[in-house]
């Protein structure tokens, strides 16, 4: 087989479990034997864009109040979203995580994804925000992140000075609501099967041989789980 077996991913910088399934998938790909020929391609998803930040923002009481929940759900699920990232080896701090609209974060991701950086700066975002407290809508703090990544100083402060890649960002998400994306992560691989939510690697890692031995590709995805993993969504994360 030629041709690269390509996974696509929506997410969102704001969703704890992308990062999670950020992790997983990276898992099934260390022990798929044609991990070389595999390519992914991260998509733009933002979870709440109407979204303004501000200096009063409460993790706890925010989550409460959009999920129409009390501060104990709130607390039990970040709580839950912790422990589970431990299980995947990522070490969450939502004590010291700053709430912001994602939208500038996923222009910079179009830029990366044009010079193929696109991984090593989800992943960087991903950590800025879960684990170090970053306002990863702040523009110093993405020139930095852009930079750390491998971006030229000149493209970003271009990017994140305009409008480039909205237009992008926008289509992406289109994109998600004509497939029937109801939460992310969400995974699509070779346009053929999906699987929604943060599964677990061998969910992931049956996935990626089904597709490789079909090796005949469709162009309407079909949802393989049954049932939603880990994922967040416009009703919380689950």
């Amino acid at each position: 087989m030629e041709n690269k077996l390509k996974i696509q991913i929506w997410s969102d910088i704001m969703c704890p479990y992308c990062y999670i399934g950020k992790r997983r998938i990276e898992g099934a790909l260390e022990q798929f034997e044609h991990k070389d020929a595999v390519e992914i391609e991260w998509k733009s998803f933002q979870l709440d864009s109407s979204f303004v930040a501000s200096e009063d923002d409460d993790m706890v009481e925010h989550l409460a109040t959009k999920y129409q929940k009390d501060k104990q759900w709130a607390q039990e699920m970040m709580h839950s979203m912790t422990q589970n990232a431990k299980n995947s080896g990522l070490d969450f701090h939502f004590e010291k995580a700053i709430m912001a609209n994602s939208f500038n974060a996923h222009r910079l991701l179009h830029l990366a994804k044009k010079h193929n950086l696109s991984d090593q700066l989800e992943e960087l975002l991903f950590k800025a925000y879960l684990t170090e407290g970053k306002n990863i809508n702040n523009l110093q703090t993405l020139s930095q992140l852009g930079s750390e990544a491998g971006l030229d100083i000149k493209e970003i402060e271009a990017v994140l000075h305009s409008d480039t890649y909205a237009k992008e960002v926008k289509q992406d998400i289109l994109e998600a609501q004509s497939i029937g994306v109801q939460g992310v992560p969400f995974f699509v691989f070779d346009n053929k099967y999906a699987v929604s939510g943060a599964q677990h690697v061998e969910t992931f890692i049956k996935t990626l041989e089904k597709v490789w031995e079909e090796g005949e590709f469709k162009s309407k995805p079909t949802l393989l789980n049954t049932s939603d993993g880990d994922s967040c969504g416009i009703d919380g994360c689950d």
